[in-house]
């Protein structure tokens, strides 16, 4: 019985450390009822020419129901980390690309002490979390902040450059992250280039469907599988171990029926589960 508990104590872990392990794929929203049922939607372009700059990434985000990212905590700064991993795991072909949040500072050529005092969110988010990389903010005419996301650039004195923020020229072209409100209603959404001729050159453009409940069950069932497994075999090893301690235990009368004793056992626990 202690190594069931053991291997379901070891299962169960498992499962909690990759309970975030899927694919994020760029264009694709993603919510998280553990989060406070926020959803965000990372727009990665391997083409460079694709991405955008600050006010543009704003307005895309906009005109798609939400926001540039706006970061309450670090719990939410990590949570983000997380999907930006899962969209870079080794051989997707991702590239260096830092990405737009939502935090900027009105008018530039300032340069005084207070000018990391001057940055605020776009959504209108009251959050003073900051995780400026070291000298960051830099100010002068950078104005519009990124979060650094340059895997394979050397680090520099603050370390790797990844997922710190840095403060950048709002022209520059960059990936963004837009940041939604709870939905009302589930909803799945595809990413890609609909063949949509009122938006030829939209490459942030996202269909958004409607999806019922057998879908979202899917969605819940199908991560839970793997656990249902191990506790399956986990249980049926157990059983298989105290049948056998009470079989070496038990004197059988010569005369008493031995039917319902199994004569089969080896080939039993080489059963597929």
């Amino acid at each position: 019985m202690n190594g069931l508990i053991s291997i379901l104590l070891g299962a169960m872990l498992l499962w909690s450390q990759g309970g975030f392990s899927r694919r994020v794929v760029s264009g694709q929203k993603v919510c998280f009822a553990d989060f406070k049922h926020l959803c965000y939607k990372i727009a990665y372009f391997q083409d460079l020419s694709s991405r955008v700059g600050f006010q543009e990434a704003r307005q895309a985000c906009a005109s798609d129901g939400g926001a540039l990212l706006s970061l309450e905590s670090g719990t939410e700064q990590k949570l983000i980390e997380s999907m930006l991993q899962n969209l870079t795991k080794p051989d997707t072909g991702i590239s260096d690309g830092d990405f737009w949040i939502g935090l900027w500072r009105s008018g530039e050529g300032q340069t005084s002490g207070a000018c990391p005092n001057l940055y605020r969110w776009s959504d209108g988010s009251s959050s003073q979390y900051r995780n400026w990389y070291t000298d960051e903010p830099s100010c002068g005419s950078e104005a519009c902040v990124v979060m650094y996301h340059q895997p394979t650039a050397n680090p520099g004195l603050g370390g790797p450059y990844l997922y710190q923020w840095n403060d950048d020229r709002c022209n520059m072209k960059h990936n963004f992250i837009c940041k939604y409100e709870p939905e009302s209603e589930p909803t799945v959404v595809t990413a890609g280039k609909p063949l949509d001729a009122s938006k030829p050159e939209d490459p942030y453009h996202i269909v958004v469907k409607e999806a019922g409940i057998i879908p979202n069950l899917i969605y819940v069932v199908i991560p839970t599988i793997p656990l249902l497994l191990l506790i399956l075999v986990a249980f049926g090893t157990c059983c298989f171990q105290m049948l056998h301690k009470s079989k070496g235990r038990t004197k059988t009368n010569p005369n008493q029926s031995t039917l319902w004793i199994s004569k089969s056992t080896k080939k039993e626990s080489g059963m597929e589960i």
